[in-house]
């Protein structure tokens, strides 16, 4: 279930990437996603919309977060065609979203550190 939501194949490859510094890419990941999220709750302009939507996007899918990426990406496209119609719900989707893939993220940070902890001698 949870790949429909993480990419773990993209996981693994930014794992591999940033070795240590894995743990440090999610802290910063989640605490810009709970900023782009409260953007988008208090956002009524499009083109404010349009900017978090992109970002959060961006982010949500260079980290695997695929069906994140993918409602960022409809709002996106609303925003890009003026049509904020039904926004709230939209907005709705994506913070619950986040609150589901967010303790997945903090697991995988955890794991990080423990695979990391282990594989140095003391």
């Amino acid at each position: 279930m949870a790949d429909i939501h993480l990419d773990p194949d993209a996981l693994n490859a930014l794992r591999e990437v940033m070795e240590d510094e894995f743990s440090t890419l999610i802290d910063t990941f989640l605490a810009d996603s709970v900023e782009r999220l409260q953007r988008l709750t208090v956002s009524t302009d499009a083109a404010q919309v349009l900017e978090a939507a992109h970002s959060f996007k961006g982010s949500s899918s260079n980290m695997g977060a695929i069906r994140l990426a993918g409602l960022c990406h409809e709002l996106e496209q609303r925003a890009k065609g003026q049509n904020l119609s039904d926004l709230e719900a939209l907005v709705a989707e994506i913070a619950r979203e986040f609150a589901f893939i967010r303790p997945l993220y903090e697991q995988e940070r955890q794991r990080s550190l423990s695979a990391s902890t282990t594989a140095r001698p003391f």
